[in-house]
């Protein structure tokens, strides 16, 4: 298929998925595309099995190959993604909660990572090392998920910005995390030195570099476009931005997701204060609600489907079943010590680590990377264990942390 018949039909599968949902199921839009998906999916391998000669599930297993969802993903629609989600979270109350957004998304993805890629390495004997790649790719959470669920809650707002500004930090720092463990894990398919020094190295010219780079683009944007009063252009001009500055960072060796945050705080506070009027500011408020949305149809859409391209065995399935205990578990601890470290200092909002805990959302990020990694005899296993963690948490914990979110985290009622 070429890349438009690809488009066209993961959009008309979208729609008419997000309207079997709306009639019959009223879940989550996200969330309720991708439960129609997977339940289509396992449809056909059902009939598949009933019918062998029909040969259904090869053929739309060749499909769910051909769309190659991690390119997809790390490669284009993230960058989106991102500098949707960051456009809606201001400076001013991301500066408040500055110290535990960055507690979270350095250390407790470090300390995420490790626990996930111990446990994982005892729980199937792999090898650490590469244990701990599924460590990393399981610890950033979904910034789009995180805040598309949590919007019908009535949250305080210091614990809202805890939630949006940790979620897209840790997604660029994890990433980063997962490159460099992979450089180690697997150095047949890494021509570069894989030594610490050389570790550290990526690391600040990835974490460091997309930070920088997304700080300069973003001036630079703000500088063309409040000198603009056009909306229809200055629209184009901030998806010029999300595109083409998480392209040039990838070329650059640099971390697109960290480029594509700042580039979108940048933008949705500083620009839309002082670079725009207030229509331009309707309209690109307008445009990136509607890209994140369809987007997140899609990107939902598609991990649904992507179980016909895996292979489940009794004991990937048995490894995925404890995964999700241990991704909570080290969720658990990447909130809880950073807040712990903060607590003479501050106070906290109620109900935050349990909130933060069961709120940390997998997403698509986690299962492109799993799909990303170099062939080997541990990949089906990661990618198993990956996708059942990611399905449990879409489903059952973004179906019920919003109750648990408006119960411990609502505002106080005024006397």
């Amino acid at each position: 298929m070429t890349l438009l018949q690809t488009a066209a039909l993961l959009i008309v599968l979208a729609g008419a998925f997000g309207a079997v949902n709306y009639f019959l199921l009223r879940l989550p839009s996200s969330i309720g595309i991708l439960v129609v998906a997977l339940f289509a999916a396992l449809g056909v391998i059902g009939i598949d099995a009933a019918f062998p000669g029909l040969r259904a599930t090869d053929e739309i297993r060749k499909l769910v190959n051909d769309l190659h969802f991690s390119e997809a993903l790390l490669e284009g629609m993230l960058g989106l993604l991102l500098f949707a989600g960051a456009l809606h979270v201001k400076l001013g109350d991301l500066r408040a909660e500055a110290r535990v957004v960055a507690l979270m998304a350095t250390m407790g993805v470090a300390l995420s990572t490790v626990i996930a890629g111990v446990g994982f390495s005892w729980i199937t004997g792999m090898p650490l090392v590469v244990a701990l790649v599924f460590g990393a790719l399981i610890s950033p959470t979904d910034p789009v998920a995180v805040l598309g669920v949590l919007r019908e809650a009535n949250l305080r707002k210091t614990l809202e910005t805890k939630i949006a500004g940790e979620s897209l930090f840790n997604d660029g720092v994890g990433y980063v995390v997962f490159l460099v463990l992979v450089g180690i894990a697997f150095p047949g398919d890494n021509q570069t030195d894989q030594g610490l020094w050389a570790a550290s190295l990526l690391f600040l010219q990835e974490a460091g570099g997309g930070a920088l780079l997304g700080a300069v683009l973003g001036w630079l944007t703000f500088q063309v476009m409040k000198r603009i009063d056009d909306f229809a252009l200055e629209v184009l001009i901030s998806l010029g931005l999300a595109f083409g500055g998480y392209e040039l960072a990838i070329a650059l060796h640099m971390s697109g997701p960290i480029m594509a945050v700042v580039a979108g705080l940048f933008i949705g506070d500083v620009g839309m204060k002082h670079g725009m009027s207030e229509e331009t500011r309707a309209y690109l408020d307008a445009f990136w609600k509607l890209i994140d949305e369809i987007l997140n149809a899609i990107l939902f859409l598609m991990i649904g489907i992507e179980v016909l391209a895996l292979t489940f065995t009794e004991d990937a399935l048995i490894a995925g079943i404890f995964a999700i205990g241990l991704s909570l578990l080290a969720r658990l601890a990447a909130v809880s010590l950073p807040i712990m470290i903060l607590s003479p200092f501050r106070t906290f909002s109620p109900g935050v680590i349990p909130i933060m805990t069961w709120g940390g959302l997998k997403g698509g990020i986690s299962v492109a990377l799993a799909l990303s990694l170099p062939d080997s005899e541990y990949k089906p296993l990661i990618l198993t264990a990956t996708y059942i963690v990611v399905m449990f948490s879409i489903i059952i914990q973004g179906l019920t942390v919003a109750p648990l979110a408006k119960r411990l985290g609502r505002e106080p009622e005024l006397m």
